[in-house]
Order: C-alpha cells, then structure tokens, then sequence
C-alpha cells in the first residue's frame, strides 16, 4: 500500500507565508505527476499545482507569482511554498500524486487526508 501524509497548514494572517510537505511512503517504484489541490468551504475541489517526473509544473491562475511547487524525489516529497496568502486562499490542501509500485505496472492516482491552511484578513 501507498500512504500520503500532508503536513504544514495553520492558521495565518493575509500576506503571511506557509510550505506545505506531503510525504508518500510504501511500496514505491516511480512517482510521475504530483500535484497539490484545495477545497474551500462550498466550492469543488481545484487543482493549485502540479509538477512531473521532469520538474515541468503547472499553476493556477490564481496562485501565479505565489506559490512555488518542487519536489524531492529521494524522499517521495513534494512541497508547496506558499508567499502573499489571502483569505481566498483558505481550504483544505490535499496531495495528489501518480504512483507505480512496481516496475511495468502502470501509474496509480493516491491521495493523501489533507491538511487546513487559513488566511485571515
């Protein structure tokens, strides 16, 4: 089995900083896409960043110029560095990643239980 811990949330004040961890752990060949989502209270879950197995990422819109997606392959990390946060920013952050458990199976989608982040104003 694959386990994803997320770690970091807290509670901030608007324009304050947080970096948030998500460790995978198990039994663990190759990790392709991870990526970091958010859900806010009432709304659908969205995508906030990706990167790939070649460190090319993706952002949201909205996070562009704030947030910072990288990845430590040799521990199965990624983070996510968050600067300039506001309220609109507030959700649970939840980690994503595509995992191979062995060589020629194919990739899996894992999730980890996420973690609150909170920005006041």
């Amino acid at each position: 089995q694959v386990h994803l811990v997320e770690s970091g949330g807290d509670l901030v004040q608007a324009g304050g900083s947080l970096r948030l961890s998500c460790a995978a752990s198990g039994s663990i060949n190759n990790i392709n896409i991870m990526a970091w989502y958010r859900q806010a209270p009432g709304k659908q879950r969205e995508l906030v960043a990706s990167i790939n197995s070649y460190e090319a990422t993706t952002y949201a819109d909205s996070v562009k110029g704030r947030f910072t997606i990288s990845r430590d392959n040799a521990k199965n990390t990624v983070y996510l560095q968050m600067n300039s946060l506001k309220p609109e920013d507030t959700g649970l952050y939840s980690c994503n990643m595509q995992v191979r458990r062995r060589i020629w199976s194919n990739h899996y989608d894992y999730w980890g239980q996420g973690t609150q982040v909170t920005v006041s104003a």
